[in-house]
C-alpha cells in the first residue's frame, strides 16, 4: 500500500485523474453538471501535474480556476440549452394535467393536494370556489411551487 502512495506522489497527474473519474461517475448520478465542472477543473489540474510535477500550488490554482470558471460560465450555458431542447418538461411541468385528491381545504389562497402520494400546497384558480377535502382536482397551472387547481366531477 505504500509503494501505491508513494507512486501516486510522484505522479500526482494520475491523483488528478482519478479524482476527476470519480468526480465524472459522480456526476451521473445527479445530472446537475456541478461535479461535472470540477471534474474539468480536476483534468486541468491533472495537465498541469504533467508538466510541472513538483509545482502542486500551480496544479491547484489551475484547477480551481478551471471548476470555478467552468460552473459560472459554462455550466448555466449547457442547462439552458438542455432545458430549450424539444421535449423537456422539468418535474414540476409535468404536474400540469394531473389528477388529486384534495388533503386540506383548498381556497383562492390556501389549501393541500396529494397527487401520486405526494402532498402539494395549492390554491383554486378562482377565487370564489372552495374545494372541500376529499374531492378530486385537477392541476391547471403552477405558480412557483404551489399547483393551481380546479375541481372535476367524480
Amino acid at each position: 500500500m505504500t509503494d501505491f502512495l508513494i507512486w501516486f506522489g510522484q505522479n500526482p497527474w494520475a491523483a488528478w485523474g482519478v479524482l476527476a473519474l470519480l468526480l465524472a461517475v459522480a456526476e451521473l448520478l445527479t445530472l446537475d453538471l456541478t461535479l461535472l465542472m470540477l471534474a474539468a477543473g480536476a483534468l486541468a489540474g491533472g495537465v498541469v501535474a504533467l508538466f510541472f510535477p513538483h509545482l502542486l500550488w500551480l496544479q491547484v490554482i489551475v484547477a480551481l480556476a478551471t471548476a470555478v470558471a467552468t460552473l459560472f460560465l459554462l455550466r448555466p450555458t449547457l442547462l439552458e440549452k438542455a432545458r430549450r431542447a424539444p421535449g423537456y418538461r422539468s418535474s414540476l411541468d409535468k404536474l400540469i394535467g394531473s389528477f388529486g385528491e384534495v388533503v386540506s381545504r383548498i381556497t383562492s389562497n390556501s389549501g393541500e393536494v396529494k397527487i401520486d402520494g405526494q402532498i402539494w400546497q395549492a390554491r383554486s384558480y378562482d377565487e370564489a370556489i372552495v374545494i372541500e377535502a376529499g374531492e378530486r382536482i385537477e392541476v391547471y397551472k403552477l405558480d412557483g411551487i404551489t399547483l393551481i387547481v380546479y375541481p372535476i366531477a367524480n
